[in-house]
């Protein structure tokens, strides 16, 4: 039986399957694979050894020569799906260009809605997040500065989208249980909300709804919220 290691391992720096025998019967590839497939379909909590295993077909004693850890199966779940990352030639114009890596992110995560669960510095290092990273960076050249402080900013991006979107998916996870449309709910809550405000309790909430009495633009919110962090880190004179 597999245990865990008695030392930290990075799973990248092992070869694709230990011990001796024939020919590797799968790739890290493969394995990844499955495990998103099953993750996709019913959730991270769906995904184990021998789920994996049975999805490709061979014995879970057998995977664990490839993958000898469930942390180690997460890991190379993130590097698939931070494979998907499209790489753009970087415009010169450095908030734009991370503006484009937020929305493509925030999709990403919507894709696999289990990754944000996984966003962890842990998994940040794999191959396919490494080269996320160094584009990242590129897209920065125009932003005079530190690369300390450009990995910090690739970062608070990265958490604030991870963020937005486990609000996103909550949302919508919620919405699917209710035995009512979300527009039945929105209606009750509008008018309970109103009555309040009506009594005079709440002037500053009086006044912030009659300034813009909604819906809320969420795409709009997405998008300043970026905007304002990104303003944290404009040269100053």
């Amino acid at each position: 039986m597999a245990g865990r290691a008695a030392e930290p391992q990075v799973i990248w720096a092992r070869p694709e399957r230990t011990g001796r025998g024939p020919r590797p019967a799968y790739t890290r590839a493969d394995i990844a694979a499955a495990a998103v497939r099953i993750a996709d379909a019913e959730g991270l909590d769906a995904v184990s050894m021998r789920r994996v295993a049975a999805e490709l077909g061979c014995g879970t004693m057998s995977l664990y020569n490839y993958v000898p850890r469930k942390e180690d199966l997460y890991e190379l779940m993130v590097d698939a799906a931070g494979g998907e990352h499209e790489l753009w030639e970087p415009s010169g114009d450095w908030r734009a260009d991370m503006l484009r890596a937020a929305h493509q992110t925030r999709a990403l995560m919507h894709r696999h809605p289990w990754l944000p669960r996984l966003m962890s510095p842990v998994y940040g290092f794999s191959p396919n997040s490494l080269r996320y990273l160094e584009h990242c960076l590129a897209c920065l050249d125009t932003l005079p500065g530190s690369y300390g402080t450009k990995l910090e900013l690739i970062a608070i991006l990265n958490g604030i989208v991870t963020t937005y979107v486990t609000n996103e998916l909550a949302t919508a996870e919620r919405t699917r249980s209710l035995p009512w449309s979300q527009e039945q709910e929105d209606a009750v809550r509008i008018a309970y909300l109103g009555g309040r405000i009506a009594t005079g309790e709440y002037p500053r909430m009086a006044a912030a709804f009659a300034e813009d009495a909604g819906p809320i633009d969420l795409e709009a919110v997405f998008e300043r919220a970026i905007g304002r962090m990104l303003d944290g880190f404009e040269p100053r004179d």
